[in-house]
């Protein structure tokens, strides 16, 4: 498994657990493909990038940027920012938890940017979780 995975699983296991989520986006829509019309509401796991931390010399340390992709139909951008700050608090909350052979040292949400999707409907927001994972 890799670094990229070990977070993508953890986030969702934080989120599905969270009431203050799934109050607002239900559990069984909190999911990782790639589907359009996204479900309504949704979060979508969706990309990462990731780089080697260079701060030690073991070199056991993996910077992960993990993008979730928030959909609502609302003629507003207010329930998609409902989301995004519920993921926010959720995230802060403490340690993710990530499967044996991985610690997170630390994880926050790095960015929000809310955009209006092309059919007039759909709110999206696109939420950037940044997470220094380690190897143990």
């Amino acid at each position: 498994m890799s670094a990229e995975v070990a977070l993508q699983k953890g986030i969702r296991a934080r989120l599905v657990g969270d009431t203050a989520v799934t109050s607002l986006v239900p559990a069984a829509s909190i999911l990782d493909r790639n589907e359009r019309p996204a479900p309504d509401p949704s979060i979508i796991i969706g990309e990462t990038t990731s780089r080697d931390d260079g701060d030690t010399i073991a070199r056991d340390r993996v910077h992960v940027f993990a993008d979730l992709h928030v959909w609502k139909r609302e003629p507003s951008t207010a329930g998609v920012k409902t989301v995004a700050g519920a993921i926010r608090a959720s995230i802060k909350r403490s340690r993710l938890p990530l499967d044996a052979g991985f610690h997170c040292v630390d994880a926050f949400v790095a960015s929000t940017r809310v955009l209006r999707d092309p059919d007039g409907l759909t709110s999206h927001a696109v939420v950037t979780v940044e997470a220094i994972v380690q190897e143990v």
